[in-house]
């Protein structure tokens, strides 16, 4: 498909020049917080400040790995890889019921390995691509990408912003303030031929340098942590230090959690699949898939946790109009020096929230319009109204469930609950199977579906 269709400046295949290519790289990681959920793990497992730097920079190197493993050799798309919040409280849960800090790490680890060969088996056998083909036609993944968006726009505003640490309204100017960068940086791109790549593919990178000047004016920078971290340093606590311990409880709650994360990442490459105008073929999600294996695979030997296709990746593309391959190998790299630049890796960690908020809100929202720029030119008929309305509301009602509610359920049911782009998955597909097939055709414009742009 043409680039310029879907409103591109560079498309998949395009070779940007290296260091632009390098530049464009550094700016997508910086719009990733692939941070935030490493740090929130590390809290609940009560880690020392060493084994959170570790951790952390482990989590950084495991993003670039499966970064580069995805977009050069197996997806062959742009896409980053990032850790998810699913695992979450499964990781806390298993930690704590095999001894703690004495050996739970090592049963997550051992347990996250095994649920890596589960990815790659489902592969290599061929039936991850015989199973997108029978249940996720066009209108389900548009639906899929709608509720990812959907279902990350209040965390963006919650807990970036409104729930963020520090004063409220100081958190809102600043988020307000780098958002309005973004935002003026686009119209002017718009706006004026003549500005049009350097401000569009800048547009994020630009947000995050005044809203992080705005935040250190504001005293809502603390830089200390930056100032104190070494420039080099190898993460510590990796699976060479904990050890990989295999309990077949444990193995069982993580293959149920990378059955999760499966959902989660077809969604996700849906989305990209929608941006880039690129079709993804039977061979690509089957290779896709051992891609994501091998990448949960190198990060649970490095210490961190399962690492899948970033959701965030759809909106940056659709805000820089960068969807070139070399610029998210670049990223890849990137990231590898951030997990062994200690420093480096401290400021990432240092930004305030609000600065990240008022960015990630904006890309939430594209992401959630990419979805349905992919169900609007397909024939839904009154089934299709269902098959897209229902899930969004069950999108919004897991949300929205109070945090009691959760907590009181089964475990089982805790992780599902835990991921409203699951519940959203799920329920798109089994109404999608019940009701009419008259909803799944595509009008003549839209015959690339199951994954056409409708840009």
């Amino acid at each position: 498909m043409d680039r310029k269709q879907n409103g591109l400046l560079y498309g998949p295949e395009d070779k940007v020049p290296v260091t632009q290519a390098g530049f464009l790289g550094l700016q997508h990681v910086l719009a990733m917080d692939v941070y935030v959920a490493p740090i929130i793990m590390a809290g609940l497992l009560s880690m020392s400040v060493a084994q959170k730097s570790g951790f952390l920079q482990a989590a950084f190197i495991a993003c670039g790995l499966g970064t580069i493993i995805q977009t050069r050799f197996f997806l062959k798309l742009p896409v980053s890889q990032g850790p998810s919040f699913v695992p979450v409280g499964a990781v806390a849960g298993i930690y704590l019921a095999n001894g703690g800090a004495h050996g739970g790490m090592a049963t997550v680890l051992g347990s996250l390995v095994v649920g890596s060969f589960l990815l790659i088996a489902l592969g290599v056998t061929g039936v991850f691509q015989k199973v997108i083909s029978k249940l996720v036609p066009a209108i389900v993944g548009g639906t899929i990408i709608t509720c990812v968006g959907l279902s990350l726009l209040p965390g963006a505003l919650n807990d970036n912003i409104f729930k963020a640490s520090g004063n409220i309204n100081t958190n809102m100017i600043i988020a307000g303030a780098t958002g309005i960068t973004m935002l003026i940086a686009i119209i002017l791109s718009t706006r004026v031929p003549q500005l049009r790549k350097v401000l569009k593919v800048s547009s994020i990178i630009i947000a995050l340098v005044v809203g992080s000047i705005v935040a250190t004016a504001m005293g809502a920078f603390d830089w200390s942590s930056v100032t104190a971290a070494p420039w080099f340093s190898l993460p510590q606590f990796t699976s060479l230090h904990y050890g990989l311990h295999f309990s077949l409880p444990a193995i069982l709650t993580f293959v149920v959690i990378y059955l999760v994360l499966t959902t989660e990442t077809t969604g996700t490459w849906f989305a990209m699949s929608a941006v880039t105008g690129e079709k993804i073929t039977k061979k690509q999600w089957n290779m896709g898939i051992i891609g994501e294996g091998i990448s949960c695979l190198l990060s649970a030997l490095l210490g961190a946790t399962p690492m899948t296709g970033y959701s965030t990746n759809a909106g940056v593309i659709s805000v820089t109009g960068v969807a070139s391959k070399r610029v998210f190998i670049s990223a890849g790299f990137w990231f590898i020096i951030l997990g062994f630049c200690g420093k480096l890796a401290a400021f990432f960690a240092a930004v305030p929230a609000p600065v990240i908020g008022g960015v990630y809100s904006i890309i939430c929202v594209i992401i959630m319009l990419n979805g349905l720029n992919v169900v609007r030119h397909l024939d839904t008929g009154e089934a299709g109204i269902y098959i897209i309305g229902v899930p969004i509301v069950l999108t919004m009602a897991m949300v929205l469930l109070p945090a009691k509610v959760v907590s009181e359920a089964p475990q089982m049911l805790q992780y599902l609950l835990g991921s409203p782009i699951t519940i959203a998955a799920i329920s798109a597909i089994i109404l999608n199977l019940l009701m009419s097939k008259k909803a799944t055709v595509p009008t003549a414009e839209s015959e690339t579906a199951p994954v056409s742009s409708g840009r």
